[in-house]
């Protein structure tokens, strides 16, 4: 596949998808997976709201190395594709917060979800904002090979 058709690929997969699926440790390694409901910016900040005492979120604050997949679920069985990012997650601070809740909100009432502000993700509330800062792309290569990843780099 041309770096251009990946690359309208990975943009695509993302773009179509409302859930991640998130993958953190805790400070001992032990995995967790947790799907979220997510915004994106520019394929390389994505945005979900939390509670910080969830797993996922208490395992962020200790080890802020995190894998991301975004991927169809319902297509038949050998044809999906998922795009597959490592990140660096991290909780926004409240002065931060207003281009990640905006892309959320935008996305979430797209979706027929409600509006956020700020205000929805204050510090000291049930729910905050968190960011994945992703640093490379990767999808299946469809070459034949069992689950063999390409990088797909974006311009």
């Amino acid at each position: 596949m041309a770096q251009d058709e990946a690359q309208a690929l990975v943009r695509g997969i993302i773009e179509a998808n409302r859930y991640l699926v998130l993958s953190t440790a805790d400070a001992a390694g032990r995995p967790w997976g947790s799907p979220v409901y997510f915004a994106h910016i520019g394929c390389t900040e994505f945005f979900w709201v939390s509670s910080p005492e969830v797993t996922h979120s208490r395992n962020i604050a200790v080890r802020p190395e995190v894998g991301i997949v975004v991927f169809d679920s319902q297509v038949a069985i050998s044809t999906g594709q998922g795009v597959y990012m490592p990140a660096v997650a991290e909780l926004v601070d409240d002065d931060a917060t207003a281009r990640g809740i905006e892309a959320f909100s935008r996305r979430s009432v797209a979706h027929g979800g409600r509006e956020w502000t700020g205000e929805d993700v204050r510090s000291g509330g049930a729910i905050r904002l968190y960011r994945a800062t992703v640093d490379s792309h990767w999808i299946l290569a469809k070459d034949g090979s069992p689950d063999h990843r390409v990088p797909v780099h974006l311009a």
